[in-house]
């Protein structure tokens, strides 16, 4: 008891010292915004802070804007976001030595003089990535990640990292070190997760590009909940090099690393600034691909296809009017739409994500929490994992007649051989290649989807891990999706989601209304997907629909 005592009395004291670290790193972005605003006061920061990214590019390559002083206004606005929000981690004060020798290099990379903000998971030299796990605080990563290293080649000045929920597994954004991050839009309501500072802090404006992560709508919930735009590539599209993920070694769902900014254009200028000769000779993994302009810049009609629900997760009314308001949009456009029917989602989501996820029972997802002071982002998923097997057993039995507690049977039934494994690998395949199959025989070129949105309140996430199946679907297809705010939460939504029962009337559902319910004002946002590697195609569809 007394060794126990004193360990948990020096991981406190570890918590506390990175919270002290985070402090300082607020007092130093203040005290370098304030030196640079007393030696430029005639700086106006605010129209700077209005530059699109194209634009604030353009000028910074041109000249005919210091990167100091866009560096700055940054830093000050980042400041501010994260004092409402509590998104900011640490303050990469290398970041002002970087500012310092691009002036002087004289290359001028596609990103020259853009500050950045960084997922916590994402590596930076010399600094933690901590999963929210104390014991990874000071462990600092020993060199860049490829995606970082290739963001400097390009000119931009990685300046910040941001706040994830503890283990990445969840799309709130709390953990014992850091805390919980507050949307911008409405701090009683979540910024989404796991990317949730990154969202948090684009969506307030003091980042104009973040980079995070996505294993199962990561990077789209915080880009949904927040009003802003992101693309989930193709998994191995960019680098993961150098990447810490939630869960290592299962390959049933596939993580990715992608862009989160203000609109669809910045994350195409990111697109092309990553997919360079630097990123494919760092990562001989990643296949050497250009951005494709051709295919971005396409005029020709689009032959789109769409859905309404995946009958799993009944879509509040917000969501679908969205897709609904955006098929007709499209279509008056000129573009073609065609109904896609998806087929058992309950199904896929139980047997290939969570099952997949977890197929060793969730033995290695369990140890990342031994020796940890709290372990709160699962709720019950991670009891369930902690259960003794006679008790998943029982479990199993016991839920069989209610349809949606089967999510308990994806901790309950896991794979427990190679020849499963292997079995579970080989069906993903299959599913995959049929619905890859369905799309060419309606001729699609992309599809619309909903997203869930909007944003649910603090604590409602942990609650609701069920709801992921409209994200989840294309991490297990390793399709290419993005997101792009397309309306409002109405009065009339708010009053259609009286009505609203589910498909399933369990507590899932009853608590899934109760999370919708409050949001007029609130952003709502669709999903934009296309088939693997056609990220230039998923962009140009996201700017379609953006315009329109």
């Amino acid at each position: 008891l007394l060794l126990r005592w004193r360990r948990r009395r020096g991981l406190w004291r570890k918590v506390k010292q990175a919270q002290q670290r985070q402090e300082r790193s607020l007092v130093q972005m203040e005290l370098a915004a304030h030196r640079f605003r007393e030696q430029h006061p005639s700086v106006n920061v605010v129209s700077i802070l209005t530059l699109p990214l194209p634009e604030l590019s353009k000028k910074l390559r041109d000249g005919s804007l210091p990167p100091e002083h866009v560096f700055y206004a940054y830093v000050g606005k980042a400041l501010q976001i994260a004092i409402e929000t509590n998104c900011i981690t640490e303050y990469l004060q290398e970041s002002e030595t970087q500012l310092r020798k691009a002036k002087l290099t004289g290359k001028l990379g596609l990103l020259y003089g853009v500050p950045v903000s960084i997922k916590d998971n994402i590596n930076c030299q010399g600094h933690d990535s901590t999963l929210g796990f104390v014991k990874n605080l000071n462990k600092p990563a020993a060199e860049d990640s490829v995606v970082v290293q290739v963001l400097r080649k390009q000119g931009a000045i990685p300046f910040v990292k941001t706040n994830v929920p503890q283990s990445l597994i969840s799309y709130d954004c709390r953990n014992l070190i850091f805390g919980q991050t507050f949307n911008p839009l409405l701090y009683t309501r979540s910024p989404g997760g796991s990317s949730g500072g990154e969202g948090a802090l684009v969506g307030g404006g003091g980042s104009i590009l973040g980079f995070g992560t996505d294993v199962g709508g990561s990077l789209r919930f915080p880009a949904a909940f927040c009003g802003i735009c992101t693309l989930k590539p193709t998994g191995n599209r960019l680098s993961k090099k150098g990447i810490i993920s939630g869960v290592t070694g299962q390959k049933a769902v596939i993580a990715a690393v992608g862009p989160m900014a203000k609109d669809v254009e910045s994350l195409a200028l990111c697109m092309r600034a990553l997919l360079c000769e630097d990123m494919f000779s760092l990562d001989s993994t990643v296949p050497p691909l250009p951005f494709n302009e051709e295919v971005y810049s396409s005029t020709e009609p689009l032959r789109i296809g769409y859905y309404e629900t995946d009958f799993f997760t009944m879509p509040s009314p917000a969501m679908r009017r969205a897709v609904r308001e955006t098929k007709q949009l499209l279509e008056d456009a000129g573009h073609t739409l065609v109904p896609f029917e998806l087929m058992n989602v309950d199904y896929v989501f139980f047997n290939f994500c969570v099952r997949g996820m977890f197929a060793d029972g969730g033995a290695s997802f369990i140890k990342k929490f031994k020796g940890e002071l709290e372990a709160n982002s699962m709720g019950l998923f991670f009891r369930l994992a902690k259960s003794p097997n006679w008790l998943k057993t029982a479990l199993s039995w016991i839920v069989k007649p209610f349809h949606l507690l089967m999510a308990l049977i994806g901790f309950v039934s896991f794979f427990s051989t190679v020849d499963e494994v292997w079995s579970l690998h080989h069906e993903v395949e299959e599913f995959c290649y049929q619905f890859i199959s369905q799309w060419k025989k309606l001729n699609l070129d992309v599809m619309l989807c909903p997203m869930l949105s909007p944003a649910f309140g603090i604590g409602y996430p942990e609650k609701l891990s069920v709801a992921v199946s409209y994200t989840m679907l294309y991490n297990t297809l390793d399709f290419p999706v993005g997101v792009v705010p397309v309306t409002m939460v109405t009065d009339k939504d708010e009053e259609e989601l009286k009505g609203y029962q589910g498909y399933f009337r369990d507590w899932w559902d009853r608590t899934l209304a109760k999370a919708f319910r409050g949001s007029v004002g609130l952003p709502v946002a669709v999903q934009c997907v296309a088939l693997p590697w056609r990220e230039e195609l998923c962009l140009r569809f996201m700017k379609e629909v953006e315009t329109l």
